[in-house]
């Protein structure tokens, strides 16, 4: 076989990379030459992944349950690449933010979009049933998600809401820590006790959460919003990006949740309790935490209304056939 140019160009950018870091060019090639050839399924690892639900009970609907969780996970994957990238940069351009953050938006709208996947896609009978098998789990343990809301904001913005006069940005992670909103969401209703589902939760996750917590104080989006130059924190597609995070993350992606919840567990006599016994009714709806990313972004009148408008149009209309 001849040996083009091409050919004999590209080898010698492979030897000079290889020597460049003291390696063996032919040895490389060696191992090219006995490797498999790589597949899709092998690539991916298929098997792997479908091997991954493994179901608590036999009702078939267990299975869209899980598998929808799952892809919630591997989005939020996704995201929190894009947040550690953004939160690395010494200084953002506008392009760079706005292509990063639209990528994150992207994620977050697939979910919201697919959600009816599980609303819709699941038998209530069925999820009754099933869902008392996998107590105390609850989605409100998901810590990818609470890295994503540290990833996004500055702490004092995830303090719950009527304990926020007491802190200020520069007050210690440590000492807001205590006072985060979503821990206000998994308090027995009855007694207002911890539940075993955040015990849990904290023993695995809370040093981990703190230590996130202060390494991002510098790394948040708002943060890197704030290194942008003034003319490009002032654009509107720069603002826009940033508006619609809030959105998805903190109105669209709960209330989605919250409608599942009223549609599975709301009833004109008495709610079902929530898995794990999460204070869903409080804890979903935005306009009991106003938690926003942004304020600075939002006028008094967006902030007074935040997530109102949503509820009153989507959910009443599911209470009337509750």
């Amino acid at each position: 076989m001849e040996i083009s140019q091409e050919l004999h160009d590209r080898l010698e950018l492979l030897n000079a990379k290889y020597k460049a870091i003291g390696q063996d060019l032919l040895s490389y090639l060696d191992g090219l030459l006995y490797a498999d050839v790589t597949t899709y399924w092998d690539y991916i690892e298929l098997d792997t992944l479908l091997s991954l639900q493994k179901p608590k009970t036999k009702f078939p609907d267990e299975v869209v349950f899980i598998v929808y969780h799952q892809i919630t996970e591997l989005y939020f994957k996704l995201a929190l690449q894009e947040f550690k990238a953004l939160g690395e940069l010494k200084q953002p351009t506008k392009t760079i933010f706005i292509d990063r953050v639209t990528r994150i938006n992207r994620y977050f709208e697939a979910l919201i979009k697919s959600f009816s996947i599980m609303v819709d896609g699941m038998d209530r009978e069925e999820f009754l049933k099933f869902r008392m098998s996998l107590l105390p789990a609850s989605g409100f343990q998901s810590a990818q998600y609470r890295q994503i809301e540290m990833y996004s904001t500055d702490f004092i913005n995830l303090v719950a809401r009527d304990e926020r006069s007491m802190f200020n940005v520069d007050s210690s992670i440590e000492d807001m820590y205590p006072q985060i909103y979503w821990r206000h969401g998994a308090t027995e209703i009855e007694t207002g006790n911890k539940t075993l589902t955040l015990t849990q939760f904290e023993e695995k996750y809370e040093q981990s959460f703190i230590t996130l917590g202060m390494h991002c104080k510098t790394r948040n989006l708002w943060q890197v919003y704030l290194k942008l130059s003034d003319s490009d924190k002032a654009d509107d597609e720069v603002t826009q990006v940033l508006r619609t995070n809030d959105l998805n993350v903190n109105v669209y992606w709960p209330l989605a949740h919250y409608k599942s919840a009223v549609r599975y567990l709301a009833r004109k006599d008495a709610d079902v309790t929530a898995t794990g016994g999460t204070n869903w009714q409080k804890y979903l709806p935005p306009k009991f935490q106003k938690r926003i990313f942004y304020p600075n972004l939002w006028s008094d009148e967006e902030i007074e209304q935040w997530g109102k408008g949503w509820v009153e149009n989507q959910i009443s209309e599911i209470l009337k056939g509750a």
